[in-house]
């Protein structure tokens, strides 16, 4: 074999093993998003829920009349 056929094969089992690396850290970060969306989804929730708690402590309805 020729050394630039040598060369080639190298680089392409190296790209390979890259590659295979590249899509487990990318699945890694992919779920981490997940994560974290779901988290600020729940905190924004939570934080929704006291803005409104408190603007019906602060504006109380008005009494009916009888």
């Amino acid at each position: 074999m020729s050394s630039n056929l040598k060369a080639t094969i190298e680089k392409i089992k190296s790209l390979e093993a890259e590659k295979k690396d590249l899509q487990i850290e990318l699945e890694t970060l992919r779920k981490m998003a997940d994560a974290k969306a779901n988290t600020l989804e729940n905190e924004v929730g939570v934080l929704r829920n006291e803005v409104k708690a408190l603007k019906i402590l602060m504006d109380p309805p008005e009494p009916t009349p009888k």
